[in-house]
This record gives C-alpha cells, structure tokens and sequence, in this order.
C-alpha cells in the first residue's frame, strides 16, 4: 500500500501563475472589501458586483497556467497516494495533473443554487449573470465558500491529515481557520514540511523552505523521494 502525502495549498502557490491574491500589498484586498464581494450580506446587498468580480476571476483563470509548483506535486503520484486539500478556488492543480484535489473554499469553475449548496453545476469558464438559473428556478451563484459560511469539506479533509505519512504546507499564512487547524489532526510522528517565501507561525515542528513554490517545492519532493529512498534500501 502506498504512503499517504497530504498536501495543503494557499495562494502562494497560484501566485507565480499570476493569480491576484487577497492579502499582497498590490492583491485584491486593495481592491475590493472583503465585506463586498466574499460574505451572504455583501452578496445580498450587490448580487450584481459579487457575480462580476468572480466573473473576473474566471476570465483571469482561463489565461494562466500552472506553474512548476503544481507540477511538482504530480510528481509525487508514482509512487506514493497523493492527496492535495486547498484554500484556492482555481483549478490549477487539476490542470498540472493531480488526481485527488480536495477544495475546501469552492471552485470558481462551477455554480450553485441560492437555496440548495448541494445544487451545483460546472459552468467552465463563463460568466454568471443575474437571471442566470439553477435547476431549482432560484439564481445561479458562485460555487464559493464565502467568510461566515460553513466550510462542507473541512471534516473530510481532517480525516485526510490524520491518515498522513508526509504532510506538506504550501503558500498559505495558516492564519485562516478552520485550514489552519488541519496540521492538528496529522500524529505527531509524521514529518511535516512547509514551502513559503514568508515566515510562517507554526505549533509544531516543521522543515521549512523559505521560498517560493517553484522552487521549495521540488526540494520537498525530492527530500520525501530521498527519505522513501533510504527506508527502503
């Protein structure tokens, strides 16, 4: 039976496929509120602004690629069982080639009803407009766990990071929750590795790579290829 590696990924690791991120000096936050464009009051108050902003989203998402990041982690599928639990709601990931993609904040690519969260539809890349239904008769919105909404996937992905042999942060500031309390569930005996050019608080001890996805993350698959490596020799 294969290892397990789990995976959790932020921006950070979009960022370098040029994803604008929420909290960069230059990222959408000095853009847009947060109150405005990512929670049910500001949606409620402005359907129209929150449906365009995702729209734009998803035009900018068509355009970018993968970067070595993502394509790094595919690596890691030969020979071990790769699960991937991200914040980001683009499709990166699948894209580069990882099977087992967990979104724990929706993904931009689909739609769902107003009324039932369980009512969703894979819209691509096209945009969303007022009027636009689901099959319910209630209004297309986005697929996207906005703040102060549940979160469906985050007890699936806890049972993932207990079942961790490897467990490997990327590009996120695990400042927000609940993601950030997943590096509780994984024991203790597990090796754990964290990729991001920033410092990162953490409660436990880590390998850190203070760098940039592209690069840190290949050292982390290479390290975790090497360690299999001398278990088994």
């Amino acid at each position: 039976m294969k290892k397990k590696v789990i995976v959790l990924t932020g921006a950070g690791i979009s960022a370098e496929s040029g994803i604008s991120t929420f909290r960069d000096s230059d990222g959408l936050w000095e853009q847009y509120r947060v109150e405005d464009v990512a929670t049910p009051e500001g949606y409620e108050k402005d359907p129209a602004l929150v449906l365009d902003f995702y729209n734009q989203r998803r035009r900018q998402l068509q355009e970018v690629e993968p970067n070595e990041g993502h394509r790094q982690l595919v690596r890691l599928e030969k020979d071990f069982d790769v699960h991937i639990i991200t914040q980001n709601v683009d499709n990166l990931h699948e894209r580069a080639g990882s099977s087992q993609v967990l979104h724990l904040h929706g993904e931009l690519t689909k739609a769902r009803s107003e009324r039932n969260p369980n009512l969703i539809t894979d819209i691509g890349y096209n945009d969303i407009h007022l009027g636009d239904k689901a099959d319910d008769g209630t209004q297309l919105r986005p697929h996207i766990v906005w703040f102060g909404e549940a979160v469906p996937n985050i007890e699936p992905a806890a049972e993932l990071c207990e079942q961790a042999d490897f467990f490997v942060v990327v590009g996120t500031s695990m400042n927000v929750y609940p993601a950030a309390g997943l590096i509780h569930y994984v024991p203790r005996s597990t090796p754990c590795f964290l990729v991001d050019p920033k410092a990162v608080p953490v409660s436990r001890p880590v390998t850190i790579f203070q760098e940039k996805a592209g690069t840190g993350v290949k050292k982390v698959v290479d390290q975790i290829l090497l360690m299999c490596e001398c278990v088994n020799a």
